[in-house]
């Protein structure tokens, strides 16, 4: 599937250390997996959970899904055999920690070759730096760690994330002006449906390409909330219809229910109906 069509709607953890979980993702309809060596795997476990996930991964069956390797940081004890050992890993992409600078990419690509490189958006040092990490020659996505920012923040938690909006944006106009991918970050109650389906809301109409989740439960929300809406897919084809009728007439602009439709509404139209045909590609696996 062509990358730039790729649909990243579902970002689901998953410990790289428990082989059930490895295996159940393969039956979970998410778009992309960050298979996790950092945060959810114990200190004991570290260093196995290397060559458990690297046999998992080189079994295959995660069909279309991204596969992105989490890593611990560079500046842990584990961080650099981690990146020596994702470098022979059967995934898409490698995801670094806590990025605060290209500086940190850099030294990351020295150890894992060409592989596509991913960056964990969650310092004020990174939210400052958005937009060198983003130009950084390898990046190919963001992911919001919004947990580790808030607590640098010293934010208090609001509904309407009214604390994080500058340094989501910051992020999302980053990713935006270079191409990249940008993953908005983790719900922590991922019982609460309809809280979720409210901050999944947010971040789509913000421009965020999908969510990271916590919890299996959270991908049916998430999926619909990023993707085309029937409403959305009719609208698009009605206005490239309209549109080229009037091109044909010698019109430089058409009208669909009441507004004017242009060039650029027709590049959006077209976007929307190639992430609907990218959805429904992964749906027919």
């Amino acid at each position: 599937m062509d990358a730039t069509t790729r649909p990243t709607r579902s970002v689901l953890y998953i410990p790289g250390s428990k082989e059930r979980a490895l295996e159940k993702a393969k039956t979970l309809p998410v778009d992309a997996i960050i298979f996790d060596l950092e945060d959810a795997v114990a200190i004991d476990e570290k260093v196995g959970a290397r060559d458990t996930l690297k046999t998992a991964l080189a079994e295959g069956d995660y069909g279309n899904r991204l596969k992105i390797v989490r890593i611990n940081g560079l500046d842990t004890e584990w961080g650099e055999d981690d990146a020596r050992a994702v470098a022979d890993m059967n995934c898409d992409a490698v995801l670094l920690p806590k990025v605060d600078g290209p500086a940190q990419l850099d030294a990351l690509a020295a150890l894992v070759g060409d592989k596509p490189l991913w960056a964990m958006m969650e310092t004020c040092a990174g939210m400052l730096n958005a937009n060198a990490i983003a130009a950084h020659p390898q990046l190919k996505g963001f992911i919001m760690g919004t947990n580790d920012l808030a607590k640098e923040l010293n934010m208090r938690f609001r509904a309407d994330r009214l604390p994080l909006i500058t340094s989501l944006q910051l992020c999302l106009l980053a990713a935006k002006a270079n191409g990249v991918i940008v993953v908005d970050g983790v719900y922590n109650a991922f019982k609460d449906d309809e809280g979720l389906k409210a901050e999944c809301e947010q971040g789509r109409d913000m421009g965020f390409d999908g969510k990271t989740l916590i919890h299996p439960a959270q991908v049916a929300v998430c999926n619909e909330a990023f993707a085309p809406s029937e409403a959305e897919v009719d609208l698009a084809k009605r206005q490239i219809a309209a549109f080229e009728q009037a091109e044909a007439e010698g019109q430089g602009v058409a009208v669909v229910d009441g507004k004017i439709v242009e060039n650029l509404h027709i590049v959006t139209a077209k976007k929307i109906l190639a992430q609907a045909e990218a959805i429904e590609a992964l749906a027919a696996e």
